[in-house]
C-alpha cells in the first residue's frame, strides 16, 4: 500500500512441518491485505518460500519475502532503524479506531509481530503495542487480517497487484481469471 510507511511482517515460532499451512496462510493474508512483506525464521520450510514467491510472481506486486536467523534482531533492528512493533495477541490492548489511529498516526515503519502458540515473554515487553484482536483463542492468520484490514480502513481490498500475470475479475456467479503474458 501506498501510504508513505513500510508494514512488514514477522512470523515467530514456526514449528516445522507442523505450522507448513498456518506459516504459508500468514504470508498470503499479509500480501493479499496491504503488508509489503514478511521475515520468516530460517526453520521455515523452503516450500513455504517458494510458495509465496510463486504467489508474487504469479499475482503480482513487490511483496518481500525474507529469513531471519533471530527475530528478536530483527524486532531490535526495525527499532533502531526508527519502526515501530506492533504484536497481536489476545492478551494486549483491545483494538479500537483510537488504538489503531495511535499507530498509524506515529508516521512510521511498522512491523506487525503474529506468533503461534508460546510467544516469548521479550516480545511484550519490546513491542510498542500489544494489541488484542479479541480476548479468546484465535488464528494468527484471522488476527493479521482484522489488524491490517483496520489500518489500511478496508482500501487494501482495492489495491491493484502491478505486473501479475493473473488477475481476478469479480462475478456475482462464476470464476473470472485473466492470464496476461
Amino acid at each position: 500500500m501506498s501510504t508513505g510507511r513500510r508494514v512488514f511482517v514477522l512470523r515467530i515460532g514456526h514449528r516445522p512441518v507442523r505450522d507448513h499451512r498456518v506459516t504459508t496462510h500468514v504470508g498470503l493474508v499479509a500480501r493479499a491485505f496491504g503488508a509489503d512483506g514478511i521475515f520468516l525464521e530460517e526453520s521455515v520450510e523452503e516450500s513455504v518460500i517458494r510458495t509465496l514467491r510463486n504467489v508474487v510472481e504469479n499475482w503480482g506486486g513487490d511483496f518481500k519475502v525474507l529469513t531471519t536467523r533471530d527475530p528478536r534482531e530483527t524486532v531490535a533492528n526495525w527499532k533502531k532503524n526508527g519502526g515501530i512493533v506492533v504484536h497481536l495477541t489476545m492478551y494486549g490492548e483491545n483494538i479500537s479506531e483510537e488504538l489503531i489511529n495511535l499507530i498509524s498516526g506515529q508516521g512510521k515503519d511498522i512491523l506487525v509481530v503474529v506468533g503461534g502458540e508460546k510467544v516469548p515473554r521479550w516480545l511484550f515487553e519490546e513491542a510498542d503495542f500489544n494489541v488484542a484482536i479479541g480476548n479468546q483463542p484465535h488464528s494468527e492468520v484471522a488476527a493479521l487480517a482484522v489488524f491490517l484490514d483496520r489500518l489500511f480502513k478496508g482500501e487494501e481490498l482495492r489495491r491493484e497487484f502491478p505486473g501479475a500475470k493473473l488477475s481476478i475479475i469479480p462475478s456475482k456467479r462464476g470464476k473470472i481469471v485473466v492470464r496476461r503474458e
